[in-house]
Protein backbone atom coordinates (compact mmCIF):
# COMPACT_ATOMS: atom_id res chain seq x y z
CA UNK A 1 0.00 0.00 0.00
CA UNK A 2 1.33 3.42 -0.99
CA UNK A 3 1.38 5.54 2.10
CA UNK A 4 2.83 8.68 3.70
CA UNK A 5 2.66 9.21 7.43
CA UNK A 6 3.26 12.69 8.83
CA UNK A 7 4.10 13.18 12.50
CA UNK A 8 5.71 15.58 14.94
CA UNK A 9 3.15 18.34 15.22
CA UNK A 10 2.20 19.91 18.52
CA UNK A 11 1.89 23.08 20.55
CA UNK A 12 4.91 25.34 20.80
CA UNK A 13 5.53 28.90 21.90
CA UNK A 14 6.52 31.56 19.41
CA UNK A 15 10.25 31.41 18.84
CA UNK A 16 10.37 27.71 19.54
CA UNK A 17 11.15 24.75 17.32
CA UNK A 18 9.47 21.59 16.09
CA UNK A 19 10.60 18.77 13.85
CA UNK A 20 8.07 17.17 11.52
CA UNK A 21 8.71 13.80 9.96
CA UNK A 22 7.19 12.13 6.90
CA UNK A 23 7.58 8.37 6.61
CA UNK A 24 6.96 6.72 3.24
CA UNK A 25 6.08 3.16 2.35
CA UNK A 26 4.88 1.19 -0.65
CA UNK A 27 6.81 3.00 -3.39
CA UNK A 28 10.36 3.61 -4.61
CA UNK A 29 11.19 6.52 -2.37
CA UNK A 30 14.30 7.69 -4.22
CA UNK A 31 12.24 8.36 -7.37
CA UNK A 32 9.99 10.86 -5.64
CA UNK A 33 10.35 14.42 -4.51
CA UNK A 34 8.65 15.08 -1.18
CA UNK A 35 6.87 18.31 -0.42
CA UNK A 36 5.54 19.83 2.76
CA UNK A 37 2.37 21.87 2.55
CA UNK A 38 0.25 23.60 5.15
CA UNK A 39 -3.27 24.86 5.50
CA UNK A 40 -4.21 27.39 8.13
CA UNK A 41 -7.83 27.84 9.25
CA UNK A 42 -9.77 29.75 6.63
CA UNK A 43 -6.86 29.84 4.20
CA UNK A 44 -5.86 27.93 1.11
CA UNK A 45 -3.24 25.25 1.22
CA UNK A 46 0.25 26.54 0.45
CA UNK A 47 3.54 24.94 -0.36
CA UNK A 48 6.17 25.23 2.36
CA UNK A 49 9.18 23.28 1.18
CA UNK A 50 10.18 20.37 -0.99
CA UNK A 51 13.18 18.16 -1.63
CA UNK A 52 13.98 16.16 -4.73
CA UNK A 53 15.17 12.59 -4.76
CA UNK A 54 18.74 13.78 -5.02
CA UNK A 55 18.41 16.44 -2.36
CA UNK A 56 17.65 19.67 -4.20
CA UNK A 57 15.57 21.87 -1.95
CA UNK A 58 13.01 24.65 -2.22
CA UNK A 59 11.57 26.91 0.46
CA UNK A 60 8.70 29.34 0.40
CA UNK A 61 9.79 32.89 1.12
CA UNK A 62 7.77 32.87 4.33
CA UNK A 63 9.86 30.07 5.86
CA UNK A 64 13.27 30.50 4.25
CA UNK A 65 16.03 30.73 6.81
CA UNK A 66 13.81 29.25 9.53
CA UNK A 67 12.87 25.83 8.13
CA UNK A 68 15.21 23.09 6.90
CA UNK A 69 14.12 20.07 4.90
CA UNK A 70 16.19 16.89 4.78
CA UNK A 71 15.66 13.38 3.56
CA UNK A 72 17.08 9.98 4.42
CA UNK A 73 16.73 7.64 1.46
CA UNK A 74 17.87 4.69 3.60
CA UNK A 75 14.94 5.15 5.98
CA UNK A 76 12.45 6.57 3.44
CA UNK A 77 11.83 9.65 5.55
CA UNK A 78 11.79 13.40 5.06
CA UNK A 79 12.09 15.75 8.01
CA UNK A 80 11.15 19.39 8.27
CA UNK A 81 13.02 21.18 11.03
CA UNK A 82 11.12 24.32 11.95
CA UNK A 83 12.78 27.01 14.04
CA UNK A 84 11.87 30.50 15.21
CA UNK A 85 8.23 29.59 14.83
CA UNK A 86 5.68 32.35 14.50
CA UNK A 87 1.95 32.42 15.13
CA UNK A 88 1.40 32.56 11.37
CA UNK A 89 3.03 29.14 11.08
CA UNK A 90 0.01 27.64 12.82
CA UNK A 91 -1.56 25.17 10.40
CA UNK A 92 -2.12 21.55 9.54
CA UNK A 93 1.01 20.36 7.79
CA UNK A 94 0.88 17.70 5.10
CA UNK A 95 3.57 15.83 3.24
CA UNK A 96 3.10 14.56 -0.28
CA UNK A 97 5.14 12.77 -2.93
CA UNK A 98 5.66 13.52 -6.60
CA UNK A 99 7.25 11.12 -9.06
CA UNK A 100 10.40 12.53 -10.67
CA UNK A 101 9.40 15.98 -9.41
CA UNK A 102 6.85 16.49 -12.18
CA UNK A 103 3.08 16.40 -12.33
CA UNK A 104 0.71 16.22 -9.41
CA UNK A 105 1.59 15.33 -5.85
CA UNK A 106 0.19 11.91 -5.02
CA UNK A 107 0.06 10.31 -2.46
CA UNK A 108 -0.60 12.66 0.45
CA UNK A 109 -0.13 12.08 4.15
CA UNK A 110 -2.87 12.63 6.68
CA UNK A 111 -1.60 15.91 8.15
CA UNK A 112 -0.21 16.93 11.50
CA UNK A 113 -1.29 20.01 13.44
CA UNK A 114 1.21 22.67 14.44
CA UNK A 115 0.00 25.33 16.82
CA UNK A 116 2.25 28.26 17.69
CA UNK A 117 1.15 30.30 20.68
CA UNK A 118 2.15 33.95 20.90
Amino acid sequence: EVQLQASGGGLVQAGGSLRLSCAASGFTFDDYSIGWFRQAPGKEREGVSCISGIGDTYYADSVGGRFTITRDNTRDTVDLQMSDLKSEDTAVYYCAARLWDVGDYDPWGQGTLVTVSS
